[in-house]
């Protein structure tokens, strides 16, 4: 969720959510320790519940930036062995890390030590290229195990590195939920949540059935009206926080008249909210005025007013 799940998709998808738990986008521990880049660090306690997602491959670096996570007070640090990107595995991380699980294991060692009481996870693939996912992945999971690290979450499909973009590895390689599902079985002291193809609210719950949480990525940003509005009541079982789409814009207005005037533009800030009532009526004019007016120089909050206009909201 490279350039989405920025600080201002995740002020918005917390407004919609008070209990999912939210991930920042990718930040490679080397920036972090090498680079000196702690902005990347930078978030809002209102966000909480979120967890830092970190790249990386040298066990003593990941260890460093968990420290510096943990002083900035997240939530969780998540280790990233899934993102089958060419950048990413150029730089020795991400999916291409499940060819060498026992760097694996001593990465989230070093991490786990570095925490403290703050909980270390790894999200990962099946596999990848020619690996068979059910001799690797289970091997995988018990060295995570003995590393002391019990959280994972487990894309539901194999990456292909050489002969597929990372947008085609979301896609074509085939979904095996199944053997998800048998991984929690045969660890069933291990918090295994599930990610790949997992769409709406209905087939969350059907998951969790099964194991014990589910990630949604690119449907939660693409329609997260339909898939954030109603998931403290159906899936935590608290009242939702917004009663309808139109409540859940409006109460962006303060984050976005305090970003504005620390110098930020708008569209920064509403580029993340367009999906928010798609498939309802004027959904399209909803999207069209406001992508158009943040484009304008100076564009203020109005323009979310102006876009509200255009839509004819539904309660959630």
């Amino acid at each position: 969720m490279m350039d989405w799940t920025d600080r201002h998709c995740r002020a918005f998808h917390r407004v919609l959510s008070r209990r999912a738990l939210l991930y920042t986008e990718m930040v490679t521990a080397a920036a972090l320790i090498r680079g000196g880049a702690h902005h990347l660090l930078d978030f809002d306690a209102g966000e909480h519940p979120v967890a830092l997602q970190l790249g990386g491959s040298d066990p003593a670096e990941l260890a460093a930036a968990t420290s510096l996570a943990v002083e900035r007070g997240y939530a969780e640090v998540n280790l990233n062995v899934g993102c089958p990107s060419d950048r990413v595995q150029s730089g020795s991380f991400g999916a291409i890390l499940m060819e060498t699980p026992e760097l694996v294991a001593r990465c989230l060692r070093a991490m786990a030590d570095a925490a403290g009481d703050v909980p270390v996870t790894m999200k990962c693939r099946l596999g990848v290229d020619d690996q068979v996912p059910e001799d690797v992945l289970p091997d995988l999971l018990a060295r995570m195990v003995d590393a002391g690290v019990g959280r994972v979450t487990v894309h539901a499909r194999k990456a292909w590195l050489q002969g597929l973009s990372p947008k085609e590895n979301r896609e074509i390689p085939p979904l095996d939920h199944d053997l998800v599902h048998a991984m929690k079985a045969r660890f069933p002291a291990l918090h295994l949540s599930i990610n790949g193809g997992i769409a709406d609210l209905d087939a969350a719950l059907a998951h969790l059935d099964h194991v014990d949480g589910v990630m949604i990525g690119r449907a939660a940003y693409h329609d997260p009206g339909r898939l954030l509005l109603q998931a403290d009541s159906r899936v935590f079982g608290v009242a939702d926080p917004m009663p309808d789409r139109t409540a859940a814009a409006l109460a962006m207005v303060p984050h976005i008249e305090a970003h504005l005037a620390s110098g930020g533009k708008l569209g920064q800030v509403t580029r993340h909210m367009l999906g928010l009532f798609a498939g309802l009526p004027g959904a399209r004019g909803w999207r069209r005025m406001l992508s158009d007016g943040a484009a304008r120089p100076g564009a203020r909050v109005d323009v979310l007013h102006a876009a509200l206009d255009q839509v004819t909201d539904v309660a959630a």
